[in-house]
């Protein structure tokens, strides 16, 4: 199960006690966000994406987390990792991701998904990621994000559609 493969690896981190699972969907960043009753953009999306530059023996996965209010660039993406943005179709995303629709997250992931945090985040102290789940998410400072999710840095792949004042309460 997806949420107990996120439990036992952020167990690692002191923070499997922390995740939130609701009794209904929490699937979107809306949908998250009112779980919550945070702003939108507090709820950090993980994105998944074919690496444009896998070998042909097999699909690697691009998994980007960004705030909820950033939309990914298709030129900021394209120069980044050297190809289109290509979303993970649905029927895909367990077997690339290990997590299904609405609960892909940067935690316990195959070794063939890179991780990479957006910038979109830093602004945040805190912000909230799926657990694995269509209905679930766990608080994570986004100083500890890094090396709690495997992330192989940080990347400015959402240009400057988040860039507006954002209110942080609910």
């Amino acid at each position: 199960m997806s949420l107990e493969s996120v439990r036992a690896h952020l167990a690692a981190f002191g923070l499997g006690d922390a995740i939130r699972v609701f009794s209904e969907s929490s699937a979107t960043v809306e949908m998250a966000a009112a779980q919550l009753g945070i702003a939108p953009a507090l709820i950090a999306k993980t994105l998944a994406f074919l690496d444009p530059t896998a070998p042909a023996d097999g699909p690697r996965v691009v998994l980007i987390v960004a705030a909820g209010d950033a939309k990914v660039s298709g030129g900021e993406f394209k120069r980044r990792f050297g190809g289109k943005a290509s979303m993970v179709p649905a029927e895909r995303l367990v077997e690339l991701t290990g997590h299904p629709m609405g609960g892909v997250c940067p935690f316990a992931n195959p070794a063939s998904a890179q991780v990479w945090l957006d910038e979109s985040l830093r602004r945040f102290e805190v912000v909230y990621p799926a657990a694995g789940t269509h209905d679930s998410a766990v608080p994570v400072a986004v100083e500890r994000l890094a090396e709690v999710s495997g992330a192989l840095g940080w990347v400015d792949v959402c240009g400057a559609s988040w860039r507006e004042p954002v209110a942080i309460g609910g």
